[in-house]
């Protein structure tokens, strides 16, 4: 299995970079020398962010791994691809996922440790799955090995949400017009026909001849009438306030008498 996924893992990651009839050389190559012997480099993986509960792939965020290389060869080796896969947790570990691969071609001094950082995402359904992180090393000889960094079991798991996420708040008002739109058609067609409607008072005519009579009176008691026809009449002198009466004129008499 290891061999497997070694092969793969630099199969994925030659051909991506350098083409087909020389990856499989180079393939070929990294199968021979790791089957020749082991090296002495030790990787170890660690989740910053994620260690708390348990390593979690949380969906549509990436996921950063501190990978840390330890050389205890006699000689620098190259760090040329980090890479991993997901698989689950049966017996048959049957693949689910390729990640994908970084290039990095860090050199490592001998006896020295160096540490980088992998990230990788995911968008999956939630489960339990095996993560396994290895990486394509090469030394002064020019063989290829492979070096596993992580193989343990993680979560893929759903981002928490938030009720003051601007998405979740538009979904609750949408919901809300949708159900007061649903309550509302309900309402007019199914229960309101089946109250009494109110109807308007008529009112008696009475009333109506009495309103229009005090519309009329009105002008009359308005403070402009009142104070155009009193008057204090002591000031004024008597012959002005007695018109004398039309005096008879006789010619008019003589004149119809002859007639």
């Amino acid at each position: 299995m290891a061999r497997f996924a070694f092969l793969s893992l630099a199969l994925f990651s030659v051909q991506a970079l350098i083409g087909g009839t020389l990856a499989a050389d180079t393939a070929e190559k990294a199968e021979a020398s790791f089957e020749a012997r082991t090296p002495a480099v030790t990787a170890q993986a660690a989740f910053p962010a994620s260690e708390i509960f348990g390593v979690k792939l949380v969906n549509g965020h990436p996921t950063q791994a501190l990978v840390t290389f330890t050389n205890n060869e006699a000689s620098p080796v190259t760090v040329n691809f980090i890479g991993g896969t997901l698989s689950t947790l049966d017996e048959e570990s049957t693949l689910v996922r390729n990640l994908t691969a970084t290039r990095y071609g860090v050199d490592i001094p001998a006896g020295e440790k160096e540490s980088l950082s992998y990230t990788f995402a995911t968008e999956m359904h939630p489960q339990d799955l095996r993560l396994s992180l290895a990486s394509v090393i090469s030394d002064s000889e020019g063989g290829f090995f492979t070096v596993y960094a992580h193989n343990g079991t993680v979560s893929v798991v759903e981002p928490e949400t938030s009720i003051f996420d601007p998405q979740i708040i538009f979904l609750y008002f949408f919901l809300l017009a949708c159900f007061g739109g649903v309550a509302y058609f309900f309402y007019t067609v199914w229960i309101a026909p089946y109250f009494p409607q109110k109807r308007k008072s008529a009112k008696p005519e009475g009333s109506k001849k009495s309103s229009g009579a005090s519309k009329a009176e009105a002008p009359a008691d308005s403070p402009a009438v009142s104070s155009a026809t009193t008057y204090n009449a002591e000031w004024i002198p008597a012959h002005h306030i007695n018109r004398p009466e039309a005096r008879k004129v006789k010619g008019s008499s003589r004149s119809k008498s002859r007639a």
